[in-house]
């Protein structure tokens, strides 16, 4: 992922923040707002970019690609003990959904946190998100719990 991808990934993020409450963010970000998530992710989280050309949707990212979605390790807890668990965020742009790209962006994912010597993945889902619910769970993920607000 580079910088000049940043719209791209703003194409695809924001329309869930602004229409949907599966983000867990209030207001969508700002071009400067995503170039500072970039960087934070590029140094410490890595984060994986799906792209396709063969579509005439979406947004071109920084080696004229188009995005079809993007998927991000964050850190799940500040605390020390949690420094080998981290949060996964899968998101597809709404063209290309059901065609596999979530699935084969959450597992590349799966792949990078194992290798980066994770040892736990943790994904937050807002209930009502069935189709990030199924998803996980056909990557083998198991609801563990859930947070009423």
């Amino acid at each position: 992922m580079e910088r000049g991808d940043a719209a791209a990934l703003l194409a695809i993020y924001n329309p869930e923040v602004v229409e949907t409450k599966v983000t867990f963010d209030l207001v969508a970000r700002t071009l400067d707002e995503q170039y500072a998530w970039i960087e934070a992710h590029r140094v410490t989280h890595q984060c994986l970019v799906l792209v396709n050309d063969e579509d005439d949707f979406g947004e071109r990212g920084a080696r004229g690609e188009r995005l079809l979605g993007f998927a991000s390790l964050s850190p799940f807890r500040e605390r020390p003990a949690y420094a080998t668990t981290v949060e996964n965020s899968v998101y597809v742009h709404r063209g290309a959904r059901g065609r596999g790209a979530g699935e084969r962006l959450l597992r590349d994912l799966i792949t990078v946190a194992q290798e980066s010597g994770y040892h736990s993945l943790i994904a937050r889902i807002v209930g009502e998100n069935e189709g990030s619910i199924r998803l996980h769970e056909k990557c083998g993920f198991t609801l563990v719990g859930t947070e009423i607000e």
